[in-house]
């Protein structure tokens, strides 16, 4: 039984199999079950940025600005010329990964505090640009967004982004185990390095940019269907500083750690809501000893289990070899 659940393909299916059951666990409560797609939303666009900067190591400040470029484009298709949401959510992919391409081009020539500075730059940007063009995006006023008659109801729905959840994040484990993840990696870990190896470090960089806004935007426009409104303040910079403490606390370079961090700080505001500023102190103090104790995050903690566990198998071996041989 032990050996069970040392097997990390039992704990990954105990989880999916709770999210499966989480809307009959709650009673089908809408604000639980918006909570939940909440942490889907952060989890998808934590992934997206642990991508581009737990793996290849270019710290982006600005990423909601993605999720409004994804946000506002489903929300554009679907008012105005009534899109289904298969071809909605693509565009919204496709879309932020060209503004993504763009960005990641100057980005090869930045590094450091520089790269950050650039991308705060164009967080900032996008809900001022959604705020201004009122002629595309009707300003303050927003757009509406209504849901696909497919998924109309909330529990339609919510398996919706259970479902897109799983296939991003499964796709996403393969990029970081293909070619183009070791690559990434090498170029995190040595620029000088990786060139000297035959990797295109400014190719790569870019293509860290598209495929992180790709995903990004598809959170953007997904969570936008369930809201079933856009408006220039729903991604402000803050969500991007979230974005950064989840994979930060979760562990960078991991893509469960993303999810796990996603969700943690998603339900810390659940219990702290009502006292003011409490969320931010608590997040804050959450980072900072993530950072000085545990600076791999919350994924690190399943691979000290793993070795503790390792250990202990070794040292029950031993024994076992100790006492047979006394015998």
């Amino acid at each position: 039984m032990t050996s069970l659940f040392r097997n990390s393909r039992t704990y990954i299916a105990l989880f999916v199999v709770l999210l499966l059951l989480f809307p009959f666990i709650v009673g089908q409560s809408s604000y639980y079950m918006g909570l939940a797609v909440t942490a889907c939303m952060y989890a998808i666009a934590a992934i997206a940025l642990n991508l581009l900067t737990g793996y290849g190591g270019q710290v982006s400040v600005g990423h909601s600005g993605f999720m409004v470029i994804g946000a506002y484009t489903v929300a554009i298709l679907a008012d105005r010329f009534d899109a289904p949401i298969w071809l909605t959510l693509p565009a919204a992919g496709v879309v932020s990964a060209i503004v993504g391409f763009f960005l990641g081009l100057p980005a090869t020539r930045l590094r450091g505090h520089f790269l950050a500075v650039a991308t705060l730059g164009f967080g900032l940007s996008m809900p001022a640009i959604a705020l201004n063009w009122a002629s595309l995006t009707e300003g303050y006023s927003g757009l509406a967004v209504m849901r696909p008659d497919l998924v109309s109801g909330d529990l339609a729905f919510f398996y919706v982004f259970i479902a897109l959840t799983a296939f991003i994040t499964w796709m996403s484990i393969n990029i970081a185990k293909s070619r183009m993840g070791r690559a990434f990696v090498a170029v995190r870990d040595s620029e000088v390095a990786a060139a000297a190896t035959g990797i295109n470090v400014s190719y790569y960089k870019t293509i860290m940019f598209t495929v992180s806004a790709f995903f990004t935007g598809i959170a953007g426009g997904l969570y936008s269907y369930w809201v079933g409104f856009v408006s220039p303040n729903d991604y402000t910079i803050v969500a991007s500083f979230l974005l950064l403490a989840m994979i930060v606390v979760g562990g960078l370079a991991s893509i469960w750690g993303a999810i796990f961090g996603a969700i943690l700080l998603t339900v810390i505001p659940h219990f702290t809501n009502e006292y003011v500023g409490v969320t931010d102190l608590i997040i804050g103090i959450a980072v900072m000893i993530v950072v000085l104790l545990r600076p791999a995050g919350i994924a690190s903690l399943g691979q000290l289990f793993k070795r503790r566990a390792a250990e202990s198998d070794t040292a029950d071996a031993a024994k076992n070899k100790k006492e047979a041989s006394s015998i």
